[in-house]
């Protein structure tokens, strides 16, 4: 009897990184542009914070996690739900759900979201060492905006720290533009079209 050999196909998954970052770039480049005062409102950053900082960010997440890359995964992960944390606190703000919530809306605890995100991205930042030198410089910048967010929340030297947190993010936007094209790029003619940097090689050898 002839037995049939069955041959088994490996499902692979593309790098989410290039999307991850777009998204991240795309909402922090219009989200600037408001801090900068080069825009006003935020009713127009609202469809970006959701839907390229929030779900193209946790897409990009949940792809990660199927390459058992746990940085990634929590980077994009938490980024992403942060992008829907602040979309919605928005939406309270502008009175999308009634004028009660509105008016009792204390941006000293946007204040201390701000500070746990800045704890969890110190972290990450040191993490971000052993990846590239591109993603590390986003997460210097990340730190820097996070400490801009934090302080103007608590009315601490509020135009300068506003300002901070304003160019710190316009930064993320441009280096996140620069990572998600090096990264198509360079994966897609197999060499390298635009450089992204050596890991630093510290901690991991």
């Amino acid at each position: 009897m002839d037995t049939q050999k069955s041959t088994q196909v490996k499902i692979t998954t593309a790098d989410p990184s290039a999307l991850g970052l777009f998204g991240l770039a795309m909402v922090t480049f219009v989200a600037s542009s408001q801090k900068l005062g080069l825009t006003e409102g935020l009713s127009f950053i609202l469809p970006w914070a959701f839907f390229l900082g929030g779900i193209a960010q946790l897409f990009a997440a949940v792809q990660d996690s199927k390459h058992n890359n746990i940085f990634g995964t929590t980077a994009f992960g938490a980024f992403g739900l942060f992008w829907f944390g602040v979309g919605m606190s928005w939406l309270i703000q502008l009175g999308a759900f009634g004028d009660k919530l509105a008016s009792d809306a204390d941006p000293k605890q946007l204040g201390f979201a701000f500070i746990g995100y800045l704890i969890f991205s110190i972290f990450m930042t040191i993490g971000a060492m052993e990846t590239h030198k591109v993603l590390f410089s986003i997460f210097v910048m990340i730190d820097f905006l996070f400490i801009g967010l934090s302080l103007s929340s608590f009315g601490i030297m509020y135009e300068a720290t506003h300002m901070l947190a304003a160019i710190s993010e316009m930064l993320i936007a441009l280096l996140s533009f620069y990572g998600a094209a090096a990264i198509v790029l360079n994966t897609h003619f197999g060499r390298v079209v635009l450089p992204i940097g050596k890991p630093f090689g510290i901690f991991k050898k």
